[in-house]
């Protein structure tokens, strides 16, 4: 692999990462508004409650697990020192997330153990 195939891949790699953490974020807080509209389109203030207490934990945590994914692309793509070991491990948890978690996680792990690449983020990373 050239040197620039080894940046293409790292910065390709972060931008999907960063992508997928945004897609999750926007997800999450859809998620919250559409329970919370329809408990509030019931027109019940226990349904209102339930759905909102309901849409405000699944989206928080849809949130919650989207922020790590967006912060490892964008320090990927900024070649951060410990962004490589963040996005390899959201990689392998990406592997269930069938199928195109699949595809990014076996990309990724494909990509960012290699040793040009690895060497190519030692030679480019930046400190934290």
């Amino acid at each position: 692999m050239q040197p620039h195939e080894a940046r293409t891949h790292v910065t390709v790699i972060g931008i999907l990462f960063a992508a997928f953490g945004a897609i999750g974020i926007a997800m999450g807080l859809t998620f919250f508004l559409v329970l919370a509209l329809a408990g509030a389109g019931a027109g019940d203030s226990e349904a209102l409650a339930i759905l909102g207490m309901i849409g405000a934990i699944l989206g928080g945590l849809i949130v919650l697990l989207s922020i790590p994914s967006m912060v490892g692309g964008i320090a990927l793509v900024q070649r951060r020192t410990w962004a490589r070991m963040l996005v390899l491990v959201l990689a392998g948890l990406n592997l269930i997330n069938i199928p195109i978690g699949t595809a990014l996680g076996i990309y990724t792990i494909w990509a960012l153990t290699r040793p040009e690449v690895v060497q190519h983020l030692a030679a480019e990373a930046r400190p934290a």
